[in-house]
């Protein structure tokens, strides 16, 4: 199979510019970075894709076994960067992306030299010494309310992890993209995020890093972007004045500064 037909690859920006990479979160694609890439393109050569099973993917190449774990992610982004003959690209990932970036370094350290996790979080669930943000039973009850009523969760839920509710066109299009997603594959996404321990990963990594954390995130709170930023030696820490888990969309003029600011210094 064209594994850049399969992963919906778009390549754009400067032809011969450092290459980003962007990776969207669960229940979401590429477009979610449509804000951002405008100033990324200027500077470098952006590629964007969507994991399989989300956006404009194949879902023909969906494989439950294989996306039930983040390796199975990881391996796409290997993939994709394996088809286009990337090396040292800086790899951008949204939330539960920012760990399948580490993954992916590490499986393919060739390919990936440095990452940029925003609102990562390597842990959802509240450990002792360790708050992800939602107890065991929180997790249980999420996971359950959405496998009953997919739709229903979503426009439940899409809001509330965007935050900004003075701003309800966001909710909305964070609603529409999860409503978007086949729920049996959604199902299978949200279980491998949600039920992920990615910390034991963090210590692996060698790369120069970038944790964007916001002000206010439900899903990220603040304790998380530090015990990311602690395990990673290489890691440097900035706090967008944003409030929400995607600032690329609530505020894509700072986060794509802090982006910015990042790829130039390396």
């Amino acid at each position: 199979m064209d594994i850049l037909s399969r992963n919906n690859v778009v390549v754009t920006g400067r032809p011969d510019g450092p290459v980003v990479v962007l990776a969207h979160g669960f229940g979401c694609d590429q477009n979610m970075w449509r804000l951002i890439v405008p100033a990324l393109a200027d500077h470098f050569r952006v590629v964007l894709f969507d994991y399989v099973g989300s956006g404009g993917s194949d879902p023909s190449a969906w494989d439950e076994e294989r996306y039930a774990s983040l390796e199975g992610y990881a391996q796409d982004v290997v993939d994709v960067c394996d088809a286009l003959g990337l090396r040292r690209a800086v790899f951008v990932g949204h939330s539960v992306s920012a760990m399948v970036g580490v993954l992916a370094a590490e499986a393919a350290p060739e390919r990936i030299g440095a990452l940029v996790m925003v609102a990562p979080s390597p842990r959802y669930i509240d450990d002792d010494g360790y708050r992800g943000g939602f107890t065991a039973e929180d997790i249980d009850e999420l996971l359950a309310s959405l496998e009953s009523n997919y739709l229903g969760w979503s426009s439940a839920m899409a809001p509330v992890i965007m935050g900004n509710p003075e701003r309800p066109e966001l909710g909305q299009e964070l609603t529409d993209s999860f409503c978007t997603t086949d729920p049996d594959i959604a199902r299978v996404f949200a279980r491998t995020t949600f039920l992920s321990d990615s910390r034991q990963d963090l210590t692996g990594v060698r790369v120069p890093t970038l944790v964007l954390e916001c002000a206010e995130d439900v899903i990220a709170p603040r304790e998380v972007g530090a015990y990311v930023h602690a395990a990673i030696p290489s890691s440097s820490l900035v706090t967008l004045d944003a409030t929400g888990h995607c600032p690329q969309l609530s505020a894509p003029g700072s986060t794509a500064d802090a982006i910015l600011d990042f790829l130039k210094s390396l």
